[in-house]
């Protein structure tokens, strides 16, 4: 049994796109975020910050989405979709994976501004402006990691998954228009048949459709 503690098109979709990946789908158990089931025990006994994403596989369970594809890598290297200790793009790889979880930081103040902290036709506009800029220079340090069609020179791997969210996400803060390379790598996540696989159990995302976003999901 697979089981994935998932919020739609929230970062647990790093996990159903590589387990798609992998040949594999996962029972899913929904959440919506900013509701009581969060705080229910049934997901704290899985993720004890009460967070998503948690996995239940191969008789344990694992949260953190980057602890999670990391570990999904390493049972089943059949894939390679990990880079083991001494493979030449090990070192860019563990960057990345880190480097995602920076940049997702930074999409997910935006998002608390817009959608908790205040009505959202009024959000902190020096708030707003600081984290729009750094989450910028985010895009431009990734748009200078990509190697080829994916993030390391030897191919598609986890940190494409990582990363790649951060991409579906991103737009709706900042428009991609100045790094058309990054466009171009998006859009090859995007064809991937596994991420169209797990787009498709996703369903039309509606956790970032609100009025105040600057650009509409594609």
């Amino acid at each position: 049994m697979i089981r994935l503690h998932h919020v739609p098109w929230g970062r647990s979709f790093r996990v159903l796109w590589l387990l798609q990946e992998m040949g594999l789908t996962p029972e899913l158990e929904l959440y919506e975020i900013g509701t009581r089931k969060m705080q229910e025990p049934v997901l704290k006994d899985h993720s004890p910050a009460g967070r998503i994403p948690a996995l239940e596989i191969d008789e344990r369970t694992i949260f953190e989405s980057s602890a999670i594809l990391q570990y999904l890598c390493e049972t089943r290297p059949e894939f390679g979709f990990g880079r083991e200790p001494g493979h030449p793009d090990r070192v860019a790889y563990l960057e990345a994976m880190g480097f995602a979880e920076t940049q997702a930081s930074l999409i997910e103040q935006l998002n608390l501004n817009h959608l908790f902290l205040r009505p959202p036709a009024k959000p902190s506009p020096a708030v707003v402006k600081l984290n729009t800029l750094r989450l910028k220079g985010t895009l431009d340090a990734l748009n200078g990691m990509v190697a080829g069609d994916y993030l390391l020179p030897s191919g598609f791997s986890a940190a494409d998954a990582m990363l790649g969210f951060n991409l579906f996400a991103a737009p709706f803060y900042v428009k991609l228009d100045p790094w058309p390379g990054l466009q171009a790598y998006w859009a090859r996540l995007r064809a991937r048949p596994a991420f169209q696989a797990a787009a498709e159990i996703e369903g039309p995302q509606t956790f970032y459709a609100k009025d105040f976003y600057e650009v509409p999901v594609a």
